[in-house]
């Protein structure tokens, strides 16, 4: 065998040994999240985070939050009423039942937030005796009706207040959830209805692989 052989023969096993600690890592890496299979889930993806306006509303315990504060999770918001006759009581039992389907990992680093849009009638207390009876760890949030609408339209989810003079009035609001990264900022949407099988299986792929 001449040299020039030899030299051919290294070289290709070396190739061969590179793509085969390329293939490995491939498969045995984490996976990432597909921006076509998080679409088929329902997710909508922005090009960039989108940053909240600088706002304060209040928890369901009384306490005043500031949106920016609104990190270190993954946030999936809801923008609701505690006296939706619909949209709500669905929306939080499917989320309720998606979070029994996902694994320890991705729950750790979700959170679900209620944003009312009735503010009147949505007092803290209220607010908070209602998400309990989904999820004891859901939290929600209410304030000045003005602001609320500001940070409806800055997340693309408006809506249209009800007119409290009448009796029984409903809110008219869509069943989209604005998704937040950890770094506060919205990362894109989570179209209604809501897939519960499909979210459950492409949620953790974005949630546990994208910081």
């Amino acid at each position: 065998m001449t040299r020039i052989q030899k030299t051919v023969l290294i070289l290709v096993a070396l190739i061969a040994i590179v793509l085969g600690l390329t293939f490995s890592k491939v498969l045995n890496g984490p996976r990432q999240a597909d921006s076509a299979q998080l679409l088929e889930a329902g997710i909508v993806l922005l090009p960039q985070g989108r940053p909240l306006p600088a706002l304060g509303l209040t928890d369901q315990d009384g306490q005043p939050v500031a949106l920016q504060s609104l990190t270190g999770k993954w946030s999936l918001v809801l923008f609701g009423y505690t006296f939706c006759p619909d949209i709500c009581p669905t929306t939080l039992a499917q989320l309720r039942q998606l979070e029994s389907q996902l694994p320890p990992a991705t729950r750790e680093r979700l959170q679900v937030v209620m944003v009312s849009v009735d503010p009147q009638r949505d007092t803290p207390a209220q607010l908070k005796q209602y998400l309990a009876f989904f999820d004891p760890d859901y939290r929600g949030l209410t304030g000045e009706l003005a602001d609320i609408q500001r940070l409806a339209n800055t997340l693309g989810i408006p809506f249209i207040p009800g007119d409290p003079s009448r009796e029984n009035y409903t809110v008219d609001h869509s069943g989209n959830l604005a998704l937040l990264g950890p770094d506060g900022t919205q990362r894109g949407f989570v179209r209604a209805p809501l897939n519960v099988a499909k979210l459950a299986e492409r949620l953790p792929l974005l949630v546990e692989t994208q910081p």
